[in-house]
């Protein structure tokens, strides 16, 4: 019915999300209480089915947030854009944009044309496509409730001193695929919880998004641009477990008269359908260009052994691999059991590990 107004309240995860509905197109206010979850794309539209409040927990209280935004199909969201993650729900504002090559194996697998790889692990010829990623912050009050879910200190560097083992992480920090992103508005001057927020952002009311970069956040995106950047994406999926795998170059380290190359993986695996699974072991082969071939196996990944349901349909966690080389290759599988006891593996998308061409001074620490 046109004009309609309908309160809903949506169960997802650990987080209520409810919002007030005018019409298919119209304004949608959103509210929040507890913590962070998984907010589904498709809870966006307003002919959704109506899951009543009656569920909501006791003792929370929903808190206005913000008025819900079209998604763009098209384009990219500004510096300063508010967001809700649409797979782990929590909230979160666009620092600045990143073009990523997107090597989708699901979608080469179609593709007539095939070529061995140096590795020797794969047959598939992948060809990149332009994918837009966005380095975001989370807000804190959400960090505790993604916390099993998602690392919230995926971001790493090596500093800039004579420790060559030491890794530094900032919190709050992530890497989010356009679709990922729910944008919203607020007339909050300090919508989201971090403490680099109104170090990189400064309210201005006459622009959209009225969130603007910063001189601090140009700064210390241009000098800490080279363990920032993110460049490939790599996706593969088997039996319904999609497996994403962004690879990050990190500098190079001298240890004992030898180079040290250094890079961090960040992995996301996601459930695209109802059956409940649980990630058991991992097995990866990692090929160095020094001629070296190693194989890790062992339980869960992080000390994890995660479930992937329907209401908790994804898992991300970050880690490290050196090489005495400036390059190689890392591939795998991850070994899931389903409630039956059976087993199954998940194929981990091959990918490179490069260094850069030119070699820059490692960040020196967080201070701008």
């Amino acid at each position: 019915m046109a004009g309609c107004v309908a309160r809903r309240a949506l169960a997802v995860g650990s987080r209520w999300w409810s919002r007030s509905l005018t019409g298919a197109r119209g304004p949608r206010p959103l509210c929040a209480a507890g913590g962070a979850g998984a907010f589904p794309p498709a809870a966006t539209t307003a002919t959704r089915r109506h899951l009543s409040s009656r569920n909501r927990p006791e003792g929370k209280v929903l808190e206005t947030v913000g008025v819900f935004e079209v998604p763009k199909q098209n384009g990219k969201y500004e510096t300063g854009q508010l967001f809700l993650h649409s797979v782990f729900g929590y909230r979160g504002v666009v620092l600045f944009p990143w073009q990523a090559r997107l090597y989708d194996r699901d979608v080469a697998s179609t593709a007539p044309e095939k070529a061995e790889n140096p590795a020797g692990h794969g047959s598939k010829e992948v060809k990149g496509k332009t994918h837009t990623y966005y380095q975001v912050l989370i807000d804190a009050r959400d960090c505790p409730h993604i916390s099993q879910r998602s690392q919230t200190e995926a971001v790493t560097f090596l500093a800039n001193h004579d420790d060559s083992r030491a890794l530094y992480a900032i919190p709050g920090l992530d890497y989010v695929s356009h679709e990922d992103i729910l944008p919203y508005t607020s007339t909050d001057q300090v919508p989201i919880q971090h403490e680099l927020f109104e170090r990189f952002l400064l309210y201005d009311q006459t622009k959209a998004p009225p969130f603007v970069a910063r001189e601090t956040l140009r700064a210390w995106q241009e000098k800490n641009h080279p363990w920032l950047e993110l460049s490939d994406v790599h996706r593969e999926t088997t039996e319904n477990i999609r497996v994403t795998v962004i690879p990050f170059y990190m500098g190079m380290r001298e240890a004992q008269n030898s180079h040290v190359y250094w890079w961090r993986y960040c992995i996301r695996l996601e459930n695209l359908d109802s059956d409940v699974v649980q990630l058991r072991e991992r097995h990866w082969r990692i090929f160095s260009l020094s001629g070296t071939l190693e194989t890790v196996r062992g339980r869960g990944v992080v000390g994890r052994e995660p479930v992937l349901s329907k209401e908790q349909p994804a898992f991300q966690y970050s880690s490290h691999v050196s090489l005495q080389a400036s390059s190689g290759h890392m591939w795998g599988t991850f070994r899931f059991e389903r409630p039956d006891g059976s087993h199954f593996d998940v194929r981990i998308p091959p990918f490179s590990l490069e260094s850069n061409k030119d070699e820059k001074t490692p960040p020196s620490g967080l201070h701008w």
